[in-house]
């Protein structure tokens, strides 16, 4: 496992390029421009070109262009990766969409008002209908279910194995009242997907393109899932790239806007990146974590979409900056080797520079 602690800065045989300017929407920048010691990074890609490690890619936006742009075991930038539960932060853009265009009144509004079908069977409790889309979008509906705890009824990989998993979802018996309490619950997510397609009338996908993708010229895209269920449209997780995972990124840094086009409303940016929970003790908004960096004696606050694996875009206003990594350590503690990259390469080079 490549370890950043043991940087050091002899001679490196990393040879820099300018991404590459594609008709994408995208700016690219020399990191020669920056006027910053490029010797941290210089010897990060040096690493990371000569050990083993599970790394696909690793972007850097600065200023709103390119300015690194690195992939890694047979990874392209045409390839779109899994981006597991980064999906659930891009799910959480989409309800703020569905708001802004009125298929939805509000984030406070009870599921069953737009959730028609199905409804619970099971375990009826009058709490049901209390929990409502806020709920849903900071993992406190109060439903018995809980992807860090496998005893738990409503874990993912339990859910994965049954038919019918949205009513298997509203027919889990209530732990806690609606609020009370936030645990990790990827189904939580799907039925607020189901919401946004039931309430506009499209399935996530489509709604996704029509009102998110198409807005921000993303076209390489994929849904799909690692169950070989038919699975429906709400619960399949995207498959991007990582320079339209930068997007995603810098959509949040510009506060919905993308080249002057309000694609999602400002307040709902904020709302959505403001932390409202905690979630193992990390603050937790709409489906963003808000994680700070110690760098030196800086503390630099992160707006974090993280998926299983090494999948993050992370957004750092205060350095006008979007990182994005994808990766392949799945279930495994090497998929925090980005943040170590974040916190004593990238953020160390450009607090440097302040």
């Amino acid at each position: 496992m490549l370890c950043i602690s043991t940087v050091s800065y002899g001679q490196s045989t990393y040879t820099y390029q300018q991404p590459e300017k594609r008709k994408d929407g995208w700016l690219t920048s020399d990191l020669q421009s920056q006027k910053i010691d490029t010797g941290r990074i210089y010897q990060l890609f040096n690493q990371l070109q000569g050990e083993e490690h599970k790394v696909h890619s690793v972007l850097l936006v600065k200023n709103g262009q390119i300015i690194i742009e690195e992939y890694f075991d047979g990874y392209s930038v045409d390839q779109p990766h899994d981006l597991r539960s980064t999906t659930k932060s891009i799910r959480a853009i989409l309800m703020g969409i569905a708001i802004d265009k009125g298929f939805i009144e509000s984030v406070n509004d009870p599921i069953f008002k737009y959730l028609k079908t199905p409804v619970p069977t099971k375990n009826l409790d009058e709490r049901k209908e209390d929990i409502t889309i806020k709920h849903l979008l900071t993992m406190s509906t109060g439903l018995e279910c809980n992807d860090w705890d496998k005893k738990s009824k409503g874990q993912e990989d339990r859910v994965y194995k049954k038919k019918d998993w949205l009513q298997y979802t509203l027919n889990l018996p209530m732990a806690n009242d609606p609020g009370l309490v936030s645990n990790y619950c990827s189904m939580g997510v799907v039925l607020a997907a189901e919401i946004i397609s039931q309430a506009s009338g499209m399935s996530i996908d489509q709604f996704a393109k029509k009102y998110l993708f198409e807005p921000l010229g993303i076209h390489n895209v994929q849904w799909g899932h690692t169950s070989n269920k038919n699975v429906i449209p709400s619960a399949k997780r995207l498959y991007l790239t990582s320079r339209d995972m930068a997007k995603i990124g810098q959509l949040i840094l510009n506060r919905g806007q993308w080249n002057s086009e309000q694609v999602v409303s400002k307040g709902w940016i904020d709302e959505a990146t403001t932390p409202k929970t905690k979630i193992t003790g990390i603050d937790y908004g709409y489906l963003w974590l808000t994680i700070p960096f110690k760098v030196g004696n800086n503390i630099i606050v992160s707006k974090v979409a993280t998926g299983n694996g090494g999948q993050y875009i992370v957004v750092v206003p205060e350095l006008d900056m979007v990182a994005v990594f994808t990766g392949g350590a799945y279930n495994s503690e090497e998929d925090k080797l980005p943040f170590a990259i974040l916190r004593d390469i990238f953020l160390s080079t450009f607090i440097s520079k302040k």
